[in-house]
């Protein structure tokens, strides 16, 4: 099975690259997603966090209140770090999982910590979606209503943008319209199924 891990940093757009690779039958493994699912109400957990952190982690269903979480552990980086111990390898772990039920040709990885974390080891090719600091930042802000500081911290604790580029095999650059990205996604569609043959 080649899987191929795909990673950018926040606001860059991996979630409407990996949306265009889905409408090709590619199956998607989101790290993010895997990441809300094992914090969810009942699991060890989301119990360790609200033991560490207190209650004004949780949301009035008994739901992790990520908002409140980000910004502690981003404003705090032994608070991060303590967090990225925990739910690192229950992550990892998921995600392994997923793909060896993968049936697709090819699946993609989705994780904006792919390069900082043990995910890396989980994928044969790097493919990174690229935009500058500033487009980061102005989407970002638009998305997520977070304030403009701790969207900064967020940026400053991923990998930088050189060190994302040096490490791709492949770059998608995100500065341009969705028929541009339609464009760079059926390209690497076509290399990405030639290279799945050979496996």
């Amino acid at each position: 099975m080649l899987v191929i891990g795909l990673t950018g940093g926040i606001g860059s757009g991996k979630s409407t690259v990996a949306d265009l690779f889905r409408q090709k039958s590619v199956e998607i493994i989101d790290a993010d997603v895997i990441a809300r699912e094992v914090v969810e109400p009942g699991t060890q957990a989301l119990q360790s966090i609200t033991e560490h952190f207190g209650n004004q982690v949780l949301a009035g269903d008994g739901s992790l209140q990520r908002e409140t979480l980000r910004e502690l552990v981003f404003a705090d980086s032994t608070e991060r770090l303590w967090l990225e111990q925990l739910l690192h390898p229950l992550i990892h772990a998921a995600i392994n999982h997923r793909i060896a039920a993968c049936r697709t040709v090819y699946c993609l990885l989705v994780s904006p910590l792919l390069l900082e974390t043990s995910q890396r080891d989980l994928v044969d090719r790097i493919l990174v979606v690229d935009i500058d600091r500033d487009t980061q930042i102005a989407r970002t802000l638009e998305r997520d209503k977070s304030p403009i500081e701790t969207i900064e911290s967020i940026i400053n604790a991923q990998v930088s943008r050189e060190h994302r580029r040096a490490s791709a095999d492949d770059i998608i650059s995100n500065d341009g319209d969705i028929e541009d990205l339609v464009f760079q996604v059926e390209k690497l569609h076509g290399q990405y199924l030639k290279l799945a043959a050979k496996f």
